[in-house]
């Protein structure tokens, strides 16, 4: 008998396998669509729809706790047990606890006086800071009236912070009177104004500040990069990109410059005897180099020139493009593309984007400023020597007849005006009135000095270069006279500092 069951076990359960494949309980719905096949698989999945929607959640909503109903009473001991912050008083006990006999008062009194500090944003007058910190116009009026007598407006810079007290007000909706206003006008001035006894007057009171104004001069290892050595030895980014371009006017700073070269920087810089500093342009750029000669370099006069430890100004020469892009047309004969024939191309263009800035190729003067035929709207510059520019085609110009420009600066920009196919910049130069190749002329603009002033730079310069490297970063000894008082470290005293108010 064991023998029989075990044959027939894998045919009985081979039956069964074969009986449950085809019963086909889930058809493909998207085949043989209206077959019996078809209406026996749509009925299996009504089934199954229906055993879903009988597991169907209910959204009954739920018995939440009844609500307490509290009483005067009961509400009185739940405020008399809570914790209140030892700010306002320390409200926590049941002896503390409000009672129906407090009653509340028909008007708080007023602070006897305000302190809080206001900015001069970027853009906004001294006036309208005032203005917004609070105080009147009629004593805002009078602060300026003060404070022009010891600086001029103009030069307070932004940021500058304003502290102001305001007093109690004389009567309703009348602005707080100033009862003292002091900032720090500029590195060696302070200002103070302050309501004299009598009520009505303002005094105003100047702090000079000792400022010393040794520059600050910065040596260091070319390295691998100029610029990153230059700003790891303390140099302001400003002034190393300063330094840069005044430098790659002698020397090509990637082919000649070392790693093992040395640069040499003296910056402006002011130091008060209260801490503050203050960097400013770049006075000197130099650089040795082993066994070549070096670069010395020094501004000078009011435009801020830089010349030569010689006397010979910075060279600036060269073609200058007048926009960053390809030419694409060269000077000569060609076929005009729009007109359809021969005839000579009196300059070069320059492929760039409408809106590109053109900028002028050297020094000059504007002739003319506007439209001018096929040529659309044009610029033409007139520079030394008897040479003559024009910029043609222009989406708008940027500057007017009369106007001295400088070599590099913007004076239009380019667009597609006149006769022209698509943006770009027809360049043309002319010497004497005759119409000459752009590429063959090349511009060198030299000062040189002499004389009385060439022995002043000369000696302005060994001053200069006699400067100690980092001795301007030393902390000038303060005087008696110029200790301030230490800041409150008690959270107490604290309460009393001045409320900060933002620009608006």
């Amino acid at each position: 008998m064991t023998e029989n069951f075990s044959s027939e076990t894998p045919a009985t359960k081979t039956s069964w396998s074969d009986r449950a494949a085809r019963l086909d309980l889930a058809p493909d719905l998207g085949a043989n669509i209206g077959s019996g096949r078809w209406f026996r698989g749509l009925g299996t999945m009504v089934g199954l729809s229906a055993v879903a929607l009988a597991f169907w959640p209910n959204f009954a909503p739920l018995e939440a706790a009844p609500t307490l109903d509290l009483d005067q009473t009961a509400r009185d001991e739940f405020r008399s047990q809570m914790i209140m912050p030892l700010a306002l008083g320390g409200d926590t006990g049941r002896r503390m606890g409000a009672t129906p006999a407090v009653r509340p008062l028909t008007a708080a009194p007023e602070r006897p006086e305000i302190q809080l500090v206001a900015t001069l944003s970027e853009g906004e007058s001294f006036g309208r800071t005032l203005l917004r910190g609070g105080m009147g116009q009629e004593d805002v009026s009078r602060v300026l009236a003060l404070i022009e007598d010891a600086i001029p407006l103009a030069e307070i810079e932004s940021g500058t912070q304003v502290d102001i007290t305001l007093g109690r007000r004389p009567a309703e909706n009348a602005p707080r009177p100033l009862d003292s206003l002091s900032f720090r006008a500029s590195l060696d001035l302070e200002l103070t104004i302050d309501r004299l006894s009598d009520g009505d007057r303002l005094a105003l009171n100047k702090r000079i500040i000792r400022v010393d104004d040794t520059p600050l001069r910065i040596r260091g290892t070319v390295g691998e990069s100029l610029y990153r050595s230059a700003r790891d030895a303390g140099a302001p980014a400003s002034a190393v990109q300063d330094y840069l371009k005044q430098l790659g006017q002698q020397v090509n700073l990637r082919r000649d410059i070392r790693s093992t070269d040395t640069f040499d920087m003296i910056i402006a810089h002011r130091r008060a005897a209260t801490g503050e500093r203050q960097a400013g342009q770049l006075l000197y750029a130099g650089i040795d180099r082993d066994e070549k000669p070096k670069y010395q370099l020094m501004r000078w006069g009011k435009d801020g020139t830089f010349f030569e430890a010689s006397g010979v100004g910075e060279q600036r020469g060269g073609f200058v493009a007048p926009v960053p892009g390809r030419i694409s047309s060269r000077y000569g004969m060609r076929r005009h593309p729009i007109l359809g024939y021969r005839r000579m191309h009196a300059g070069i263009d320059f492929r760039a984007r409408s809106g590109t800035p053109i900028v002028a190729v050297t020094d000059g003067r504007v002739l003319s400023a506007g439209r001018s035929g096929g040529c659309g709207k044009t610029v033409k510059l007139r520079h030394a020597g008897g040479i003559d520019t024009r910029y043609c085609h222009m989406s708008r110009m940027a500057v007017q007849r009369g106007q001295s420009v400088r070599r590099g600066q913007v004076i239009g920009y380019v667009g597609s005006t006149g006769l022209s196919t698509g943006p770009h910049l027809h360049y043309e130069m002319y010497r004497n009135g005759k119409s000459v190749n752009p590429n063959s002329v090349k511009f060198v603009t030299r000062a040189q000095l002499s004389g009385d002033e060439l022995k002043r730079f000369r000696e302005t310069l060994k001053k200069v270069k006699a400067v100690e490297v980092g001795a301007a970063l030393e902390e000038l000894e303060v005087m008696p006279d110029e200790l301030e008082e230490e800041a409150p470290e008690r959270e107490i005293d604290k309460l009393d500092q001045p409320v900060e108010v933002s620009g608006g």
